[in-house]
C-alpha cells in the first residue's frame, strides 16, 4: 500500500536535500519524484530515497507519479510550473519569492483555485525555531507591543558568486532585495503584525552587477510598527540579525546563535540555536503543507505571500523614484507618498 501522499520536487538544487529528508520525515508522506535540468544534480537527491528522476518537469507531472510537488526552481518559472501542476489536478508547495509579478502571482491562485488544489508559498522563516521562540515571547505580553523592527542580513551578490540566473533580472526578478530581501520582508512583516502602508528604499549596483546587490527599505506598518531592513554584500563576517524593539524591553534574534530577551536590564535566552533547526524547520514546513491539502489553514496565507511580492516591487519603485511610495491598509500600492 503507498503512502498518503507522493511528494515530487521540480529544481534539486539548494534546499532540494531538506525537502526531500523532510519527506522522509514524516509519516504518510514520500518522496516519488525529483526534477531537473541536469539529470546527474536530480539523481542525486532522488537516489537515497529511491524516487524516479525526471529533466522535465512536464513529462513528470504526466507520469502520474506525484500527488503534490515542491517548486524549488528560478523565481520567474514558479508561474508556468503552478499552473502545470495545477492542470494535472496536483498540489503544489511553491518557494519564495511567490512570483515576480502580482499578475503572475494571481494567475497561480486563481489556477489552484479552478482546479481544486492547494497552493502553499514556502516561507521558512515561519518554521524556523528561533523566530517561534521570538513570537511566543512576544505574544505572552511581557514585553508590551513591538515599536520598532530592525533586520540586518549580508549576502554575497558578486557575479560568479552563485548561478548566473541570480544575476538575469528576467528570471530572477532582481537581485538581493526580491532573493534575501523577500526573507527579510516576510519575517518583519510577521514579527511587526500588519501590512505596510508606506516604504522607502535605496539600492546599490557593486561588483559590474547586472541586478541590485545591496539594499536599504524603510516601512511603516498599518499599526505604526516602524521597519528597517538592510541587505549588504560581501561583509567580512555573516550577519543574519533580527532586533525587536517592544515598550517594555527588546529581542534579537539570530539562526548561528539563538534568541535573546531583555528587560529591564535582565537578559534571558530563549532559544538557543542548533545544527539541526534547518531541517526540523524544513520538515515542519512540509508537515504544515501537507495539512493544507487535507484542508487546514496554512501557516502562511496568499496574501502574505502576494504582500511580500507587492512590497519587493514597491520598494524597487521607491528606489527608482528615490522616494518613498504609499500603501493602502490591505499593502495594495496606491501611489509616491
Amino acid at each position: 500500500m503507498r503512502a498518503q501522499m507522493r511528494l515530487g520536487i521540480i529544481g534539486a538544487g539548494a534546499v532540494a536535500g531538506f525537502h526531500a529528508q523532510g519527506a522522509a520525515d514524516l509519516d504518510g508522506l514520500e518522496l516519488s519524484a525529483v526534477c531537473d535540468l541536469r539529470e546527474e544534480v536530480a539523481t542525486a537527491v532522488a537516489a537515497p530515497w529511491g524516487a524516479a528522476v525526471f529533466t522535465d518537469y512536464q513529462a513528470m507531472l504526466e507520469a502520474g507519479v506525484v500527488d503534490a510537488v515542491v517548486i524549488n526552481t528560478p523565481h520567474s518559472l514558479h508561474k508556468d510550473m503552478v499552473l502545470a501542476a495545477a492542470a494535472h489536478g496536483v498540489h503544489v508547495l511553491v518557494e519564495k519569492p511567490m512570483a515576480t509579478t502580482m499578475a503572475d502571482c494571481l494567475l497561480m491562485e486563481q489556477a489552484c483555485a479552478d482546479a481544486d488544489v492547494v497552493m502553499v508559498v514556502g516561507m521558512i522563516q515561519h518554521f524556523m525555531a528561533e523566530k517561534l521562540a521570538a513570537q511566543a515571547a512576544l505574544a505572552s505580553g511581557e514585553l508590551g507591543r513591538v515599536l520598532m523592527i530592525h533586520d540586518y542580513r549580508s549576502t554575497d551578490y558578486r557575479p560568479g558568486t552563485r548561478p548566473a540566473w541570480f544575476f538575469d533580472k528576467d528570471i530572477s526578478g532582481g537581485g538581493a532585495l526580491i532573493n534575501i530581501g523577500a526573507h527579510c520582508l516576510d519575517r518583519s512583516l510577521w514579527v511587526g503584525g500588519a501590512p505596510a502602508v508606506r516604504i522607502a528604499a535605496s539600492t546599490l549596483h557593486r561588483f559590474g552587477a547586472p541586478v541590485e546587490t545591496d539594499g536599504v527599505m524603510e516601512l511603516t506598518l498599518a499599526n505604526g510598527v516602524e521597519v528597517r531592513i538592510a541587505i549588504v554584500s560581501d561583509t567580512p563576517e555573516h550577519i543574519d540579525e533580527m532586533l525587536v524593539v517592544c515598550e517594555l524591553g527588546t529581542v534579537t534574534v539570530d539562526p548561528r546563535k539563538g534568541t535573546f530577551m531583555e528587560v529591564d536590564g535582565v537578559r534571558t535566552q530563549l532559544h538557543a540555536s542548533a545544527s539541526h533547526d534547518i531541517q526540523n524547520a524544513f520538515t515542519a514546513q512540509l508537515a504544515d503543507f501537507v495539512a493544507a491539502v487535507g484542508g487546514a489553514a496554512p501557516s502562511v496565507s496568499g496574501d502574505h505571500a502576494k504582500h511580500v511580492v507587492e512590497l519587493v516591487l514597491a520598494a524597487y519603485t521607491a528606489a527608482e523614484l528615490g522616494e518613498p511610495v504609499r500603501l493602502d491598509a490591505a499593502g495594495s500600492l496606491v501611489n509616491q507618498a
